[in-house]
């Protein structure tokens, strides 16, 4: 998982004036929106005990939190502390990590890191949003929601495949008597995207789209080539353009990932054929069935993440479009963008541990990057750590009367000695004493 990157998170119709709770890069966030409509992301954790604010109210354009009642700001400053007497101040670092959110493409997206505005990379460009139907435009859109039991990037290289097309969709676009992948050049437009477009040859049209082909008997036989693209966009995106004879159908998946091993799929289908809102179920069946197909493979795959090594795995010319995405991925991690412990706390409860990505404002605030960094390296109370310190304390406090006795007894003979008597040996003094110990232990 990589973080520094912008992350379309939920739908933006989802999300208002209540405090909603989504989960990404196995960090929980809350979102909300303020009274303008402006969108704010904050780390579901509170700082005081813990608790998640998701499960607190809105008060202005600050969330509550439905423990103590603390109020932090869109900013992610604590505003309020209602147990506070009068004149006493709130801390600098009560306060919990805003990220930068906007609303897009009917997402609302947050960027999950804390780079500079200048240095962040950019939101990825979805043209079709600037030609939907409703606007006047050719582009209808339906959307919908899956989740899978797979890590995103398994999930993400699944929708960029197109090997697999004829043996898992057989019965839907993919054609098993046709099973050859042309020779394809991978098209970057850009260092955070790639793309690859090949002819496909689909077997025939059942159901409505049937209606669309002229000659409906020898269709099947005679369904001419389909023209495809399909990509990748950093962090998580896939995109899909399918070129059919009578228009155009584009599906965008944000692949959400909610931990290592479980992805949520929110995807956008657009198509600019059969633009009324009655081919809109029709729509979503199609979609939902390709995912239906997809993930009992993809969710049975190991090791369930992708391999670090390039050569740990076989790679053909078909594959070229997920070897540009591994290579991108290692030049990634080699910059220091992949989540690893430093962004993760352990606590007690309600979890033994917590991913929180750090934000600008621990570059803004200093007093709470150093306390989000305490907590990264360990340096806060757990229960274990608790015990260790408990079983020290008992241990020296045993120790000592012991150190003590010996001390005391060492001293003893010698102070007992006298001009005249002839002087022993240290070790034959403390031999002594330890018999003498040994034989009356009540002396001690």
């Amino acid at each position: 998982m990589f973080k520094n990157f912008w992350y379309a998170v939920e739908f933006a119709d989802r999300v208002g004036r209540t405090p909603a709770k989504v989960v990404c890069l196995g960090q929980s966030l809350v979102l909300y929106r303020t009274k303008d409509g402006k969108p704010v992301a904050l780390s579901d954790l509170c700082a005081h005990r813990g608790a998640a604010l998701s499960g607190g109210s809105l008060s202005d354009d600050c969330v509550v939190c439905p423990y103590h009642g603390w109020r932090f700001d869109p900013e992610g400053a604590c505003t309020s502390i209602p147990a506070n007497m009068p004149g006493r101040g709130i801390p600098r670092k009560a306060r919990v990590d805003s990220y930068p959110a906007c609303e897009r493409y009917g997402f609302v997206w947050v960027f999950m890191g804390d780079l500079p505005e200048a240095e962040r990379p950019p939101i990825p460009v979805w043209p079709e949003f600037d030609d939907l139907v409703e606007n006047g435009g050719s582009y209808r859109v339906v959307t919908g929601e899956y989740l899978w039991n797979s890590n995103y990037e398994r999930v993400l290289e699944n929708g960029c495949d197109i090997a697999h097309t004829p043996f898992v969709h057989g019965a839907a676009f993919g054609n098993p008597d046709r099973p050859e992948v042309e020779e394809y050049t991978v098209e970057q437009p850009d260092e955070w995207s790639a793309f690859a477009t090949v002819s496909m040859h689909p077997p025939a049209a059942k159901g409505l789209w049937s209606k669309l082909y002229a000659d409906r008997k020898s269709q099947g036989q005679e369904r001419p080539p389909v023209v495809t693209t399909a990509g990748w966009m950093l962090p998580n995106l896939v995109k899909l353009h399918v070129r059919l004879p009578f228009g155009n159908m584009i599906i965008y998946d944000t692949n959400i990932p909610v931990d290592e091993t479980t992805t949520l799929v929110k995807w956008v289908a657009l198509r600019d054929f059969f633009t009324g809102s009655w081919a809109d179920a029709n729509a979503r069946k199609r979609v939902y069935r390709i995912f239906g197909q997809d993930a009992p493979v993809v969710d049975a795959t190991r090791p369930e993440l992708l391999p670090a090594d390039l050569g740990a795995e076989l790679h053909l010319r078909s594959d070229m479009i997920s070897v540009a995405y591994r290579r991108r991925r290692q030049e990634l991690a080699a910059k220091g963008w992949a989540v690893g412990p430093g962004d993760r706390i352990t606590g007690d409860v309600p979890e033994r541990t917590s991913t929180v990505i750090a934000s600008p404002s621990r570059r803004d605030v200093p007093e709470f990057g150093r306390a989000w960094e305490q907590k990264a390296h360990g340096f806060h109370p757990t229960v274990e750590s608790a015990e260790q310190s408990a079983a020290q304390r008992t241990a020296e406090s045993t120790q000592e009367p012991a150190a003590r006795r010996t001390a005391e007894s060492t001293e003893q003979p010698a102070a007992r000695r006298t001009a005249g008597e002839p002087e022993r040996s240290a070790a034959r003094t403390t031999a002594e004493h330890t018999e003498q110990s040994a034989a009356h232990p009540e002396s001690e």
